[in-house]
């Protein structure tokens, strides 16, 4: 199975857009998120020689501007109906625009099965700057055990493996990719969490987007060649 990074703060090619937000798309049917802006969604998508009309779903992690950007673009330029994975918790106005745009949105509440080996884990409850902010994740079951990808980890990255080791409870996880919103952390905070991740057996990272340079570092620093660099036109192999 293969991640393609579609839009990230980075990029390895200089045709491609960068800005603050995320978009991977999984194993060239699944969209995990859209970015900031449609415009460069699109243009990413085509010069990566990705089809719109390859995309099954979409999945979105949390309602913010960052990760549901390039929703109404991507949605407006398919040529058939998509659904679109979003938890219960989001704003009536993302779900009206969604059905506006010709998309299905289907709410999730709890963790499932939607497509093979690809698992949502739900809505899990998260909060920023005071307010609620539910987000979910996905995993991705591979024969090198499971892959976790997350958009934002407003709940906590700690909380959402957590969450994910409900349901599997002896697979190995193998990768763990995406925003960790680690920013506003200390190095001892960061460092704690790396500690859990390796208790946890977490084989690779990559943190991006949100997860903060100081984290970056020092996930790079522990965890060596099992470090991953996210970066928009990357395509990881899992």
């Amino acid at each position: 199975m293969e991640i393609k990074v579609v839009f990230d703060k980075e990029t390895i090619n200089e045709r491609l857009h960068i800005g603050w937000g995320l978009s991977v798309l999984i194993d060239n049917k699944i969209l995990f998120d859209t970015g900031e802006k449609g415009e460069w969604l699109l243009q990413n998508m085509g010069a990566m020689g990705i089809n719109p009309d390859d995309i099954e779903s979409v999945i979105i992690s949390h309602d913010h501007w960052d990760h549901t950007g390039g929703l109404e673009s991507l949605l407006r330029a398919k040529k058939k109906k998509t659904i679109v994975y979003i938890c219960s918790g989001f704003s009536e106005k993302l779900k009206e625009l969604i059905t506006s745009c010709g998309g299905e949105p289907v709410e999730v509440k709890k963790f499932q099965e939607i497509g093979k080996n690809i698992y949502t884990t739900g809505e899990i409850p998260g909060t920023y700057k005071g307010a609620s902010m539910p987000e979910q994740a996905v995993v991705l079951k591979t024969e090198n055990g499971l892959s976790v990808i997350t958009g934002c980890a407003h709940p906590g990255i700690l909380e959402i493996l957590g969450e994910v080791r409900k349901h599997f409870k002896k697979e190995q996880l193998f990768f763990v990719m995406g925003g960790f919103h680690l920013l506003e952390k200390d190095t001892g905070e960061i460092a704690s969490i790396v500690d859990r991740f390796k208790t946890m057996k977490v084989e690779k990272v990559g943190p991006c987007h949100c997860s903060g340079p100081e984290a970056e570092k020092i996930f790079a620093k522990e965890y060596g060649e099992n470090f991953v660099m996210v970066k928009a036109g990357e395509i990881v192999s899992i």
